[in-house]
């Protein structure tokens, strides 16, 4: 079960994709936008923020490197913006190890269906590391 390096951008993550393309001569993947996921009143998109990317990825040396763009609102810090991704098609793995390592930290995204995935959740563990699930299948 891999675990995939998740990088977020103030604004300038499609900028960085292209940027690390080129570098690693890889292919980019199809970019989704911000715009193009269904509006949730909890979160209303401005106008301005349609374009930013919400997740795309790039394979670098068989190694799957994910990308988006901070929503806008939301702290940014560089330097703290690296999350580790825990993509898996066992939801019960994603399940037991989601609640292991909110255990001393704290649940940033309940565990829940998604737009992208059957189930996503964010948790950031008791040495700060941020993690995201999501369920593959």
């Amino acid at each position: 079960m891999p675990i995939h390096p998740y990088l977020s951008f103030n604004g300038n993550c499609r900028e960085a994709v292209e940027f690390y393309a080129e570098v690693f001569e890889t292919e980019t993947q199809k970019i989704m936008t911000m715009g193009e996921i269904p509006p949730s009143p909890d979160y209303p998109l401005p106008d301005e923020a349609k374009n930013l990317v919400m997740h795309t990825q790039l394979k670098i040396d068989g190694t799957s490197v994910m990308f988006s763009d901070t929503f806008p609102g939301m702290p940014y810090n560089q330097g703290s913006n690296i999350t580790l991704a825990f993509v898996n098609k066992n939801t019960d793995q994603i399940k037991s190890c989601f609640y292991k390592l909110q255990e001393g930290g704290r649940i940033d995204m309940e565990l829940q269906e998604s737009s992208w995935s059957r189930l996503y959740g964010q948790v950031t563990d008791k040495f700060g590391i941020s993690w995201q699930f999501n369920y593959d299948g």
